[in-house]
């Protein structure tokens, strides 16, 4: 188990989410950054499921009570053990009674803390996910805090203390997109069901913008500034299913993406959905830096989709190669 040093209003106990439920209007929750928690669960030998930690915008310490692996992800907070600095997108060990440090984000906003066997809280409608809206799940549904206690599951391969750690290079945060520009974050994104309810000059705008990303953006959506977008006709819809992704335009015409803690429903016309594939990546862009949008077609937006999970189960075959290598030294 751990002991919480320093928690934060944004540093939540996160597994995969909460699928299935959003008929009953439960959100999803989960990670911000699916990918970077999939990959943190494969360096420590987890399933892709078991639960970490996600911190974002300000410090975090723990304190190991226990001899255990970790690895670090997402993005890069300087952290420490004791006094050894962790690279970002790494795996170490850690013995008992050491303290593990991470300071806010030098770039990116959600870092990843994962363990071998997991976070073992108990799960809440079948997910460990913190649902800071709703209060439950993770750590009584709230942020974590200074002495919370955190157990820790069985690991699946256990690894001895000695061996060193090893890790990944950071993956791209920018998906190469053709004739593209590549300094905003490009989302692949298709057109939704209202799109021919906007004037053709905004549909226009709305691929053609470097929207910025306001500093009033959260785990339930993400605010965009940019021109606004002009409707052809008065739109009112009645409230309907949406999920994280779907691009929201309300009556000030700015654009908000609805992410991993967004409205199960909602009546705003939607103008775009971005492919799931990219959706980590948005979460990762700072307040006041810019993204695009790119359009693309359901079949893109599949292939994209396999083409991340194909990465994932490259590192999966990496990591147990790794460990292969090990047993037979």
């Amino acid at each position: 188990m751990m002991t919480v040093l320093a928690g934060g209003p944004l540093a939540t106990v996160q597994d995969l989410g909460r699928t299935g439920q959003r008929a009953s209007g439960i959100a999803s929750a989960g990670p911000m950054d699916r990918v970077a928690l999939q990959l943190g669960n494969l360096l420590v030998g987890n399933a892709e499921d078991k639960a970490g930690i996600e911190i974002a915008a300000s410090g975090f310490s723990i304190r190991f009570e226990q001899d255990t692996w970790f690895a670090l992800t997402g993005a890069d907070c300087s952290a420490r053990l004791d006094d050894t600095l962790i690279l970002p997108w790494w795996t170490a060990p850690a013995r008992k009674g050491q303290i593990l440090t991470l300071q806010a984000p030098a770039r990116g906003v959600f870092a990843y803390l994962t363990f071998a066997g997991g976070i073992d809280v108990k799960p809440v409608i079948g997910s460990r996910s913190t649902d800071l809206k709703g209060g439950f799940g993770g750590i009584g549904g709230r942020a974590l805090a200074t002495n919370d206690v955190l157990p820790l599951g069985h690991p699946s391969r256990p690894r001895r203390m000695a061996d060193t750690g090893f890790g990944l290079r950071p993956r791209e945060t920018r998906p190469p997109v053709k004739g593209v520009i590549r300094r905003p974050v490009t989302l692949r994104t298709m057109p939704a069901a209202e799109y021919n309810v906007f004037v053709p000059e905004s549909r226009q705008t709305f691929w053609n913008t470097n929207w910025a990303i306001q500093r009033d953006s959260n785990r339930v959506g993400y605010r965009l500034s940019g021109t606004a977008l002009q409707f052809s006709e008065p739109c009112e819809l009645f409230s309907h299913g949406i999920l994280p992704g779907v691009v929201q335009v309300p009556p000030s015409g700015q654009p908000v993406v609805q992410m991993v803690d967004g409205n199960t429903c909602g009546g705003y016309p939607k103008i775009g959905v971005i492919v799931s594939a990219d959706l980590s990546r948005l979460a990762q862009v700072l307040p006041g830096e810019t993204v695009r949008f790119v359009e693309v077609t359901q079949e893109e937006a599949v292939a994209a989709a396999r083409v991340e999970d194909d990465y994932l189960r490259g590192i999966e075959r990496f990591v147990s190669l790794a460990e292969m290598s090990r047993l037979a030294t």
